[in-house]
């Protein structure tokens, strides 16, 4: 299995269980969610009614499918959760690894 640099499972290893009846079976190792301090926050979010993490990623990240970065920088296990809360500040952050300074 290969991911696009931009997939949340980019550079994760996949093993293989062989069942059985001998079938084996390919899957991905577990991702950890990285450390929140390892995040360059470039702004926040405050959420409204209707926020949905797509629409959120590709407004300020430009790309829908980059939803799983604000979960990072969020440290978010339950997604869904960012989002419950009307108010609650989200962090929009660069992506792991990548340094800079807060936009002015």
């Amino acid at each position: 299995m290969t991911f696009p640099p931009t997939s949340r499972y980019y550079g994760i290893e996949t093993a293989r269980f062989t069942r059985a009846d001998g079938r084996e079976l390919v899957y991905l190792r577990r991702r950890l969610l990285p450390q929140r301090e390892r995040f360059v926050v470039v702004q926040e979010h405050a959420v409204v009614a209707g926020d949905r993490l797509d629409n959120l990623a590709a407004r300020y990240l430009g790309d829908p499918e980059q939803a799983h970065r604000i979960c990072d920088a969020n440290a978010a296990l339950r997604p869904a959760a960012l989002t419950e809360r009307i108010g609650r500040r989200l962090r929009i952050a660069l992506p792991e690894g990548v340094p800079g300074a807060p936009l002015a």
